[in-house]
């Protein structure tokens, strides 16, 4: 039996969905995935970058790609965004189930737990949590009417899997303000790895296959403080860098991992080895 195992990874006249597409990580899944030869949409709440970012696609490898506004948080934003998928392209091979918010008001996100509001809980967990349902729910109808199967893979969190530490927080920085990791932002991301497990036994049978890629923490404009105190936690001694996380969904989004299902793919330099 003669198999290109380099061919596994092909991922010619696929459709994939990419949501927050735009972001710091979601612009390296977008381009990973076109260059493995993906048509692939860039869903994103961001309206002023999402078709830049589906343009710059266009022109660096040469298929189609559509940018698409989504607030996925709306189940009338979501439906929407498939039906211009399947106008566009007929079909949806793969989801990258990928949006996350961090609100739209950063105090109070970062606000200590004793404080924490109600509003700004459930503000978080409609795009983390329902955001996933939503998309997924939308998306697993779809692949179940074109009887064709298909890949899901969601984004959580090194944080849905251990508690951070909080110790490394001191005198760290993001964007010029001091910075923690929430309680919602781990029970969201929590949530993301039960949904998978959930759904990727709930859809085998259909040749739909879901499941987990856990980033660690990753270079984004932290400063060198907490650069210094959260890869003294890591046993490869750095942060992640951006492009180090494709690798994995490529794998899971492609052939290569046709009998991978309901697992999570942890890339965090060896931090929850320790």
């Amino acid at each position: 039996m003669n198999i290109s195992y380099k061919n596994l990874y092909d991922l010619s006249n696929r459709t994939a969905i990419v949501t927050g597409g735009a972001g710091i990580l979601g612009r390296h899944f977008c381009s990973g995935l076109a260059e493995a030869g993906a048509n692939v949409v860039v869903a994103d709440v961001n309206k002023e970058i999402v078709q830049k970012v589906a343009d710059d696609l266009n022109n660096e490898y040469g298929t189609r790609h559509l940018g698409i506004f989504c607030d996925v948080s709306s189940p009338e934003s979501v439906q929407d965004m498939i039906l211009q998928v399947k106008r566009k392209f007929g079909k949806i091979d793969i989801l990258h189930n990928n949006a996350a918010s961090k609100s739209n008001n950063i105090d109070k996100f970062f606000a200590p737990f004793e404080e924490y509001s109600l509003a700004q809980w459930r503000e978080i967990l409609a795009v983390n949590l329902d955001g996933m349902f939503l998309v997924a729910q939308a998306v697993g109808k779809q692949m179940i009417v074109q009887g064709s199967g298909g890949s899901i893979i969601q984004t959580a969190s090194i944080y849905g899997l251990m508690s951070p530490d909080h110790r490394i927080y001191e005198n760290s920085f993001y964007l010029g303000r001091q910075i923690n990791t929430p309680a919602v932002y781990c029970v969201s991301k929590a949530a993301v790895i039960g949904l998978t497990k959930y759904l990727a036994t709930y859809w085998a049978d259909k040749q739909i296959r879901v499941n987990t890629l856990t980033p660690g923490g990753t270079e984004s404009g932290q400063n060198d403080e907490f650069n210094r105190r959260y890869s003294d936690r890591v046993p490869m001694r750095r942060m992640a860098n951006a492009s180090e996380m494709v690798g994995a969904l490529l794998y899971l989004a492609s052939d290569a991992s046709s009998y991978v299902t309901g697992q999570n793919i942890i890339i965090d330099g060896g931090l929850s080895a320790w």
